[in-house]
Formats: structure tokens, C-alpha cells, sequence
């Protein structure tokens, strides 16, 4: 099985009406990420993903949990170098060289990340904690029309190339006011796929995206919202439910979050006030 890439080939075999025929058929890659600090050497974090954007992963995932907040916070971001094998490139390990006046508590953050395509981080920051960080109540200075969140969907649908051929990975996309689809990351992992799509923003100098509307495929999950609240994204959709921390949270910030977005109908969990009616 190949595994270089988004699409991984396989044989497969298909039952129908008792008969079955084998064929090839195309799986979502998932490969492990792992997130070193060059300065001490130590893994950070892993996660599950589907190799692709790896970069961008990398530095949405530290935007999100608040460890950087500029460009320029991120001296360098290389693949490691296999000393072993002709200097080969391990695709699965990015060093992360950090400003050292950062001054990162490393052995809070030990205790905090390691993540999988499932679950995302265990132990993550509690709404409490985020009002102590200083993350701002996000204020309407836009309103949507709810035509524009019907029409989401579908271009979402429409733009997951690799889902298309696979079936298997989620996708997070954003959108300008007017329901343009402007970008759109695609991993086996909801949170992968919206760090992939913050860390675009953040490394071509676009955040905050407080103009923007986030749709994501599956559920919404409290750090589906994190995530959001930490780039400043005001407004979320997603094709199915929210969980119960993930309505608080976008309760407390003032953030719209939208679920069951399906055809002509959606549910209001939270910031009805943006949508005009």
C-alpha cells in the first residue's frame, strides 16, 4: 500500500446479490504527525492525519493553542532528517524552531497534547480558562442572510477532491460574507482539517478571519469552537450536531454556531442575532 500521499490504493473485495468480484479501491491516508520543538528536541504532539499541509497543520495547531500568535513567532519548520538513511526526509516528524523569547512552559504543555483523529486534545483549556487568556467576546459587526448558509454545503460537497475518491475524510472550509468558498483542507480529522485551513490564514498573514464563515463537515466539538474563537471566526456551520460544551462556549463568546445544516433548513445553537431574517 503506498502511503505517500492523501490516497492510499488497496484491494478490496465487493459482495452483492451473494456474488463478489475484488477491484482496486482508494482509502484516505492516515499517518501519524509528530510535532517536535527543535530547541529541546521533544515531541509536542502527535496526531493522526492525512499527509498534505503538514505545515499548515503545524502552525494552526500552535495558533490555536495560543503558544504563538504571529508569523514571525515561527523561525523555521523543516521535515526531520534521517541520519540513518542518506539524510532522508521522515515526512512524519516536523521540527518546529520557536523564538526563544517566548519563553514556553514546556511542563504544562507536556501534560496537554497528544492528539489522535478521534478524539483531538485530551485535556483541553475549559471555558474558564479561555476567559482568562483574554479571548474577546466576538461582536456582530456583520450580519448573514440564511440563503447564503444554505448554499454552503454544496460547495463544500462540490471542492472535497480527495472525499470524492475516498469517502473518508472530513473537510473544513472557509467562506467570505457573501458565501464565496475562498479555501477549503481536507483530513481524516475534523480538527486536522480546520488547523490545516487556520494555519493557511495565519502563515499568509490573513488572520484575524473575523469576515469570514466556517462550515465543517461532521460534528462540532468544543475545540471545533476554540479553534474558531481563537482565529476570530464568528460564525460556524456544520452539517451535524454540536456537542453540549461546544454550544456553551460559543454561548459565552458570542459566536454563531449553526448544525444540522442540511438542504433548506438548519438548527440555531447560539448568536441568532447575525442572521437576518
Amino acid at each position: 500500500m503506498n502511503t505517500g500521499n492523501s490516497k492510499t490504493k488497496t484491494k478490496i473485495w465487493v459482495v452483492s446479490e451473494g456474488q463478489e468480484r475484488s477491484r482496486f479501491d482508494e482509502l484516505a491516508t492516515e499517518e501519524p504527525l509528530e510535532i517536535r520543538l527543535s530547541v529541546t528536541n521533544k515531541t509536542l504532539a502527535v496526531t493522526m492525519r492525512t499527509p498534505g499541509a503538514d505545515f499548515e497543520l503545524v502552525a494552526g495547531f500552535l495558533y490555536s493553542e495560543g503558544m504563538i500568535k504571529n508569523k514571525s513567532d515561527i523561525v523555521k519548520m523543516s521535515y526531520c532528517v534521517d541520519p540513518n538513511i542518506d539524510g532522508e526526509q521522515r515526512q512524519n516528524i516536523v521540527n518546529v524552531t520557536l523564538k526563544p523569547e517566548l519563553n514556553l512552559n514546556l511542563k504544562s504543555l507536556e501534560r496537554h497534547f497528544f492528539t489522535n483523529s478521534s478524539c483531538g486534545v485530551c485535556g483541553k483549556a475549559s471555558i474558564e480558562s479561555l476567559e482568562q487568556k483574554g479571548c474577546p467576546i466576538l461582536t456582530n459587526d456583520w450580519l448573514v442572510n440564511p440563503n447564503i448558509i444554505y448554499n454552503l454545503p454544496e460547495q463544500l460537497k462540490t471542492a472535497q477532491s480527495v472525499f470524492n475518491q475516498t469517502g473518508g475524510l472530513h473537510a473544513a472550509a472557509l467562506f467570505n460574507p457573501e458565501g464565496t468558498l475562498l479555501k477549503l483542507r481536507e483530513d481524516v480529522g475534523r480538527h486536522n482539517a480546520l488547523d490545516k485551513l487556520i494555519g493557511s490564514g495565519f502563515l499568509a498573514d490573513e488572520l484575524p478571519l473575523n469576515q469570514r464563515i466556517v462550515l465543517v463537515s461532521g460534528r462540532t466539538s468544543f475545540e471545533i469552537i476554540q479553534k474558531c474563537l481563537m482565529a476570530r471566526i464568528p460564525v460556524i456551520c456544520a452539517i451535524s450536531a454540536p456537542s453540549s460544551l461546544a454550544v456553551s462556549l460559543a454561548q459565552v463568546f458570542n459566536i454563531t454556531l449553526i448544525g444540522f445544516l442540511r438542504g433548506q433548513r438548519f438548527n440555531i445553537y447560539s448568536g441568532r442575532s447575525r442572521l437576518r431574517f
